[in-house]
C-alpha cells in the first residue's frame, strides 16, 4: 500500500524525490502519513480535495483485497 501511494503522490508533484509515506500500524487500521515539498501540497490534495478524496478511494479499494484498513493523512 504504502509503494502505491507514493508511486500515485510522485506522479502529481513536481518534485517527487521530496515524497515520502510512512506507515503507522494499529490494531484494526493502519495510517498512512503522506509528505510532499510544501509548494506541492495543492496538487495532492486537488481543489476542493477533490485529488485527496480519489486516492483515498483508491486506497479503500485496494485495502479491501487484503481486509485490512487503511487512512491516508497528508501532513505538510
Amino acid at each position: 500500500m504504502k509503494e502505491l501511494i507514493e508511486e500515485i503522490a510522485r506522479a502529481l508533484v513536481d518534485q517527487p524525490d521530496k515524497v515520502s509515506v510512512s506507515e503507522v500500524s494499529g490494531e484494526q487500521t493502519t495510517v498512512l502519513e503522506l509528505r510532499v515539498d510544501p509548494s506541492d501540497i495543492g496538487k495532492v490534495i486537488g481543489k476542493q480535495g477533490r485529488t485527496a478524496r480519489s486516492i483515498r478511494t483508491l486506497l479503500g479499494a485496494a485495502s479491501m483485497k487484503l481486509n485490512r484498513r487503511y487512512t491516508l493523512e497528508i501532513l505538510e
